[in-house]
């Protein structure tokens, strides 16, 4: 169960993605690093994949489910901390079929368990050639998980309301695989735990729907 306030916020977000207006890129780069700008739309070879933005109550307040994916040598996404998800398959449907089958397989959430609110806006990822099909679902209950380890190192549990605060949004610097290292890189820092890149930007389009 949830409390009134996150039932009005949960209502308020399955109604603007029903909508299907979405903020999109000016939503999506409030959190973006510069460097973003240099990169225009997807190409016709980018990968397929689609991630899930879960939210279920702990103690009566909305969270949303983020993993810590493993570390393999020359993995440019090893040890970030993403939504579920990953590549399409030959066998999916849709995008949202990929995101609900991922994140059975990687922290087994079973997708019938899951009520699919709707989707975000596409997002290109330049250094892995993916173009990621954000999707938002709902879960009346807290999961309990059973992560496929070979991939997932941890699953964070975040409160949404955390993220509102405007301490949540920070800039800080960050080093990249190779030594490569950006200044001034927006990140959503909450519980002490830190997210950039193309998963803080899906974040900023989610919340940018309850603003509106």
């Amino acid at each position: 169960m949830l409390i009134s306030e996150e039932e009005r916020v949960l209502d308020r977000l399955r109604n603007r993605l029903a909508e299907g207006q979405l903020p999109g890129a000016e939503a999506q780069y409030r959190m973006a690093h510069q460097l973003r700008q240099n990169y225009g739309a997807a190409p016709a070879d980018a990968r397929r994949a689609g991630v899930l933005a879960l939210l279920y109550p702990i103690e009566a307040r909305l969270h949303l489910l983020f993993i810590q994916r493993t570390s393999p040598a020359n993995d440019r996404h090893a040890g970030q901390i993403s939504f579920p998800g990953g590549s399409a398959e030959p066998a999916d449907n849709s995008p949202a079929e990929t995101a609900l089958r991922e994140t059975e397989e990687e922290v087994g959430v079973f997708r019938d368990s899951v009520e699919l609110l709707g989707g975000l806006s596409d997002l290109y990822i330049p250094v892995s050639n993916f173009l990621v099909h954000p999707y938002v679902g709902f879960r009346p209950e807290r999961p309990e998980f059973k992560v496929q380890e070979t991939e997932v190192a941890r699953t964070l549990e975040l409160p949404l309301q955390d993220f509102l605060h405007p301490s949540a949004r920070q800039l800080r610097d960050k080093e990249l695989m190779g030594g490569l290292r950006l200044t001034k890189v927006p990140h959503w820092i909450v519980k002490e735990e830190a997210i950039w890149g193309a998963t803080a930007m899906m974040v900023a389009e989610m919340l940018a729907l309850l603003e509106q």
